[in-house]
């Protein structure tokens, strides 16, 4: 078992064709987390994530802010306590419309890897 606080680990820019969004890796291979990858991001106002699309899963919960939700199909709004699943191959991106920080909690299979 491991228990620690979030801001112990390191806010890395996120990947690139992103603005104004950090990434914190809380659960990793590292830690012998076999299937699933939890990151927190922290996406300033402005901020966003490239638009893009990936062969697994996401599974997001909103801790914080307000945003949009971006597909090929439509644009969704978000705020805090909303929960988003992104299913393989759809193209998403999430923006941060609102004042404040949005951070939001994003789980990966490991599939990818």
């Amino acid at each position: 078992m491991k228990v620690f606080h979030y801001r112990d680990v390191k806010a890395e820019d996120a990947e690139e064709g992103a603005s104004k969004l950090k990434v914190r890796w809380l659960i990793t291979k590292d830690m012998g987390a076999e299937n699933f990858a939890m990151r927190l991001f922290e996406m300033k106002p402005g901020g966003y994530s490239p638009l893009h699309s990936h062969p697994w899963e996401h599974e997001v919960f909103i801790l914080e802010g307000e945003g949009l939700v971006v597909s090929e199909e439509e644009e969704r709004k978000f705020r805090a306590g909303d929960v988003i699943f992104i299913p393989p191959n759809e193209r998403h991106q999430l923006k941060n419309t609102g004042q404040k920080t949005v951070k939001f909690l994003c789980l990966i299979p490991y599939t990818h890897k």
